[in-house]
């Protein structure tokens, strides 16, 4: 009989069996919340009202009250719009890449990273909405027939690619989420006792019954849509670069910028799965199968990916020194040490020096270690992508249109905002959805189910 290697770590803690696993992850949704829920969903309530309250406020007022001026007229809503969509990356490919390639160490964290790509391109949809200044004329931007006089869309432009990226991405994202949940949707609806529930997961479960063919459909279905899912995962940042890589600008015009995007994408969203995961372990009690080794996983993927950043942001300084154009030159000098060099030390800091410490096993496999890292990753991540917009605008060919930009308290209220949205979406849906994929837990059970390997060895 073939026995596993005794080294490989069990991904399913405890004494459980297949009843537990329903049991355990049930629980949050036919239960109370703990105190910690309430106090995390306090939290994020109160920052998503302030949000709201600072894009009314915008949309009132115009863009006027934020901090752009003619010199730089992207800002804090580009930078949050870019450092949004790459959060979603890491959603689909933990849910595809992984599926493909048969990972079992997916199947606890998935339904969450899937989860958190939906809510975070919700999240990126709202800038270039809100940037347009007039949002009730927003409909301009659609392909429809010209009755507007000489206005067009400029399908050339790579603004637009966006729009049809992002979309596409949502659109496949939130159907493989979907799929996914329908027969665990069936579970809560068998288990359901008051009425509106019932009702309720009785629509959303489609009418799943277990049998056989639907589970051959839903197999297939899930590789089908992971197939399509993994290019879009390099896609989607990939045409989210153009828009700065197709422009002359000094700092922006580089063709490196697909692949780093990707790379820097999968980095910020591997880590704010990290913090939304190791909140969620404690807050809906799911230690026993989100581990330490689902950690340890995801601290290596953000390790390579981090390693992958940091050479980038080297090849661009040695491609703008070889390249012998002094504007390139001075582009990447005055980011370094010009007026906002804070900005450019804290995005190497957090995301080039800082994540190399979880070559050291001890604090790859720490918790509380991990959770704090996650967040400097992405604060680094946001100022990456504050650097490559700012930086590059602020000082242009002549110095007498030099300026600053400085935030005004509705730049950061509404990014404070979409966060907390954010994390009212995530509690909401850890309390209505079930956070872990019931039959894909249960087919690891017996490989890799404490109890299980022990009876193995």
């Amino acid at each position: 009989m073939h026995k596993e290697s005794e080294i490989r770590y069990p991904l399913i803690l405890g004494d459980k069996n297949y009843h537990q696993i329903t049991e355990d992850v049930c629980a949050p949704l036919e239960g109370r919340a703990n105190k910690l829920w309430y106090l995390a969903f306090s939290i994020a309530a109160v920052a998503a009202l302030w949000g709201l309250g600072c894009i009314m406020y915008t949309i009132g007022r115009g863009i006027g009250v934020w901090g752009l001026n003619t010199t730089i007229d992207w800002a804090w809503d580009i930078t949050n719009f870019v450092w949004w969509v790459g959060i979603g990356h890491a959603g689909t490919l933990i849910s595809a890449v992984l599926l493909l390639f048969r990972q079992k160490w997916r199947m606890a964290i998935n339904r969450s990273a899937e989860a958190m790509t939906i809510f975070a391109v919700m999240m990126a949809a709202l800038f270039p909405g809100i940037h347009m200044g007039r949002i009730w004329m927003a409909y301009w931007v659609f392909p429809i027939p010209n009755q507007f006089g000489s206005l067009w869309v400029n399908f050339n432009s790579p603004l637009l690619w966006d729009v049809f990226a992002i979309s596409t991405y949502f659109s496949v994202s939130l159907v493989f989420w979907y799929i996914g949940l329908i027969p665990d949707f069936a579970t809560v609806r068998d288990r359901a006792t008051r009425k509106i529930p019932k009702s309720i997961y009785s629509v959303l479960a489609f009418g799943w019954s277990g049998k056989v063919k639907q589970w051959i459909r839903f197999e297939e279905i899930s590789l089908v849509l992971a197939g399509l899912a993994t290019p879009l995962v390099f896609s989607v940042h990939s045409i989210v670069s153009m828009d700065f890589a197709t422009s002359v600008i000094p700092g922006w015009h580089t063709t490196i910028f697909p692949p780093y995007f990707v790379a820097g994408a999968i980095f910020s969203g591997f880590a704010m799965v990290q913090t939304l995961l190791i909140t969620a372990r404690k807050v809906v009690n799911l230690e026993s199968y989100i581990t330490r080794k689902h950690i340890e996983y995801m601290n290596i993927v953000i390790v390579i990916t981090g390693s992958m950043v940091g050479i980038a942001y080297l090849s661009e300084l040695f491609i703008a020194w070889y390249s012998g154009v002094e504007f390139e030159q001075y582009a990447f000098l005055n980011r370094a040490t010009g007026p906002y060099w804070w900005a450019y030390a804290s995005m190497m800091t957090c995301n080039v020096i800082i994540p190399l410490t979880f070559f050291v096993e001890k604090l790859r496999k720490n918790i509380v270690y991990s959770w704090i890292i996650s967040i400097f990753v992405n604060i680094g991540m946001w100022f990456e992508r504050f650097v490559i917009i700012v930086t590059s605008l602020h000082r242009d060919y002549i110095p007498s249109n030099w300026t600053m930009f400085h935030p005004t308290f509705v730049d950061i209220g509404i990014f404070i905002g979409t966060i907390g949205i954010f994390g009212v979406l995530f509690l909401l849906y850890a309390r209505t959805f079930p956070v872990l994929a019931l039959n894909e837990l249960k087919t690891i059970l017996k490989s890799s189910g404490e109890n299980y390997k022990k009876q193995q060895h």
